[in-house]
């Protein structure tokens, strides 16, 4: 325990890693001149306007974190890539950190303000949604997982890149397909929402990469290929037991397809291709291979090498040309 202050006001540092606002301060018995007097004292300092640190060290990062949600006022919720780090889906950490504020809240902007240089600067959001965004229990606060999905996807440049963030979280199974359905149909204004709530069932199918992800729709949807199972299982039962998994597995043609997004092999990853390559034969499965540039640059191509052998191992039906400029045969 803090000495010299009320022990509620300790318990509540000790939670927040050693943080507290001056508006938390009337809540649990402390004054604003015992705030002062240890300011002056050295032995709080500020770390952004009205929020204090209650040591003189280096501040950690749940720390800032903590202080910087706090800056922002009662129901403040750390967002975007700040609230990604908190809840594993990056393991990348901004200079800045994000947190939204209710759009109806007054407060002036904290990015230009003073600060103590070991408190990052402020990126501030808006919304007219906080209740609904922000997690009820986590600490400290932040927007829910699937909003904060949601929310990096609107900050992509592409959709490809937005497409990755749909995929890490529930790849991580940090959030289900269905919460992000749900976050984007409460939502009035979404960017690519016809294009997210279309990959959301295919996420949820087994697609878990942007390759996989342009794999169906550029190269099977688009050319009216039959539908493979993602992420399929394949056991071999004798002579050892042992179990291997295909990106997508055509199975009543005994057809596998491969995607590899790396631009080079390591030796191991190219030895351990060879290995998945050859448990496949000894069940009788053909396995294609493709490679980032191929899916992305010769959709048409693949599909046409898909077709063909399809065709030889059964498939009677006939794939479809994508567009005007299709180069698959019509």
């Amino acid at each position: 325990m803090l000495t010299g202050i009320p022990q509620e006001c300790s318990a509540l540092v000790e939670f927040q890693h050693g943080v507290i606002a001056r508006w938390q301060a009337p809540r649990v018995g402390l004054r604003p001149a015992a705030i002062d007097g240890l300011l002056r004292s050295g032995r709080w300092r500020q770390l952004y306007r009205g929020v204090y640190a209650a040591y003189t060290g280096r501040p950690p990062r749940d720390a800032q974190l903590w202080a910087a949600a706090l800056r922002c006022g009662p129901g403040a919720a750390l967002s975007h890539h700040t609230a990604a780090e908190l809840d594993g889906l990056t393991d990348r950490r901004q200079e800045v950190i994000h947190v939204t504020v209710g759009r109806d809240r007054r407060i002036r902007n904290p990015a230009g303000e003073r600060r103590h240089e070991l408190a990052p600067r402020i990126v501030l959001h808006r919304t007219d949604r906080i209740d609904a965004i922000r997690h009820p229990a986590k600490a400290p606060p932040r927007t829910r997982v699937a909003e904060t999905v949601l929310d990096l996807t609107q900050l992509s440049l592409t959709f490809d890149e937005a497409f990755s963030w749909l995929s890490r979280g529930c790849g991580r199974r940090l959030v289900t397909p269905q919460l992000i359905r749900t976050a984007v149909t409460t939502r009035r204004r979404v960017r690519w929402r016809d294009e997210i709530l279309a990959a959301l069932p295919l996420i949820a199918d087994g697609v878990h990469s942007n390759l996989e992800f342009r794999y169906v729709s550029d190269v099977e949807k688009a050319h009216s290929l039959p539908v493979a199972t993602r992420q399929a299982r394949l056991v071999q039962e004798t002579p050892f037991p042992r179990s291997r998994y295909l990106d997508n597995l055509y199975e009543p043609f005994g057809v596998g397809v491969e995607l590899d997004g790396s631009a080079a092999h390591l030796v191991e990853d190219r030895w351990q291709d060879i290995h998945r390559d050859n448990f496949c034969a000894r069940l009788g499965l053909i396995i294609l291979r493709f490679s980032w540039a191929d899916v992305t640059r010769g959709a048409c191509a693949v599909a046409a090498d898909v077709s063909v052998v399809l065709a030889q191992r059964g498939w009677t039906g006939r794939p479809s040309q994508c567009g005007p400029r299709c180069t698959l045969p019509d």
